[in-house]
């Protein structure tokens, strides 16, 4: 079987840490490219692999192009020109829709790592995959056009965890309360791990799954306090979430809520930003007649995530918490991956939350090559079969733990609110 040319589009945190990925695996495609408006980030990343010597395959060397995702028809060129047969899209949020549109149109696979946004709109009505993926599942399917979505970490590995207990460990579900908690210490006075612009976006309203129905609730509202493995004792926080949109609809459980790790200074900034009005993604005019966004500035001033890692120490934590049954008895356990901040930068200079995000897709984009998720149709990590994924993610960076617990829990003291 010929092996398949891939394109990595974006040059950001987690396609810095895609592309080292596929040199490390570059024997399996055939050619790899990386395209972004940017030559100068992608010309960094190449520069990156070759500093850690990532390419398996020597002779076989990452190409980069300069593209506008957004530009349609240059995208559609681009990807007939290098015969593309899977495109891993990494670029902006904003960029999906584009992308995707793209590879139906040209017959590439599809990957992201998380849902669409419109620039002028946040926290629209649930569920979101339906307001733009899910209205183009018909034309993937008529057109043969494989199409994974939301393959990271989260959404991504937290959506194969919940479909791996149901498969392996339950009969029903009751809860899956998905946990992201990053422990570790950057040094900066205040930043974020990922996109500040996508990051503040998140944090407008909670849309979560309570007892078989949508339910809005005021952003860090609810939290709760764990003693999690490897990471300790931790403040998670009830936050609306790219996976819980698509889970609902495809796992059969009562609730499935999001949370996630913030410190007190995190929580403290933030409010201090958004009662001033300097996360709105709405343009304002300054006195000078300047029209900016003001979520746009503070993106400006704050540090690019990339620029963490070499600083980065400490631990994430990221799994799901489920709750259910099992030939008819009572059953919990957590499911889980824990990711060390420097050895992500000892291994591809990076930090752990663009580490787990960008090694999935790639798994991902292995299991298309391979046939074994190349299924010709659009869906979300959890309608896929999660065994070759789980088994994959262990032999590339990202080993599965999986801990059974009772209520007397060993690591989590209390049960979440139901």
């Amino acid at each position: 079987m010929k092996k398949k040319n891939v394109l990595l589009v974006g040059a950001g945190g987690v396609a810095h840490v895609a592309a080292h990925k596929f040199a490390q695996n570059n024997d399996l495609f055939g050619n790899i490219y990386i395209a972004s408006r940017s030559l100068n980030n992608c010309e960094q990343i190449i520069e990156s692999i070759k500093c850690k010597n990532s390419y398996k395959d020597s002779a076989k060397k990452i190409q980069i192009k300069q593209i506008d995702a957004l530009n349609v028809s240059e995208m559609i060129r681009l990807i007939r020109d290098l015969k593309i047969s899977i495109t891993v899209n990494l670029a902006s949020a904003f960029c999906n829709m584009s992308i995707l549109e793209v590879c139906i149109e040209t017959g590439s696979a599809y990957i992201d790592t998380a849902i669409h946004e419109e620039p002028n709109k946040v926290c629209e009505n649930p569920p979101w995959y339906a307001n733009y993926e899910w209205k183009r599942k018909d034309r993937c399917q008529n057109n043969g056009i494989t199409a994974i979505l939301g393959s990271g970490f989260d959404p991504g590995v937290v959506n194969a965890y919940a479909t791996y207990a149901k498969k392996h460990f339950f009969d029903t579900i009751d809860t899956i309360d998905i946990m992201d908690v990053n422990a570790g210490r950057h040094g900066k006075y205040f930043a974020t791990n990922f996109d500040p612009e996508i990051n503040f976006r998140e944090f407008v309203k909670v849309w979560t799954w309570i007892d078989r129905q949508w339910v809005c609730k005021p952003v860090h509202s609810e939290k709760q306090v764990y003693n999690f493995p490897a990471v300790g004792k931790q403040t998670v926080y009830l936050t609306g979430h790219d996976e819980l949109h698509s889970l609902s609809k495809n796992i059969d459980a009562k609730s499935i809520r999001f949370w996630m790790s913030f410190s007190d200074h995190y929580i403290n900034c933030f409010n201090v930003l958004k009662n001033i009005g300097l996360l709105s993604e709405k343009p304002i005019k300054t006195a000078e007649g300047l029209e900016v966004v003001p979520l746009k500035v503070i993106k400006a001033c704050l540090p690019n995530p990339k620029t963490l890692a070499p600083n980065y120490t400490g631990n994430t934590c990221i799994g799901d918490l489920i709750v259910g049954t099992k030939g008819g008895r009572k059953k919990e356990l957590f499911i889980y991956n824990v990711c060390d901040h420097k050895a992500c930068y000892e291994e591809v200079e990076s930090q752990a939350i663009s580490y787990t995000a960008g090694v999935p897709a790639v798994a991902a984009a292995i299991l298309i090559a391979g046939g074994e998720w190349d299924v010709k149709k659009m869906v979300n990590v959890e309608e896929l079969n999660p065994d070759p994924f789980v088994d994959l993610l262990k032999s590339i960076g990202l080993p599965t733990k999986i801990t059974k617990l009772g209520y007397s829990k060993k690591y989590f003291n209390k049960s979440l609110k139901k």
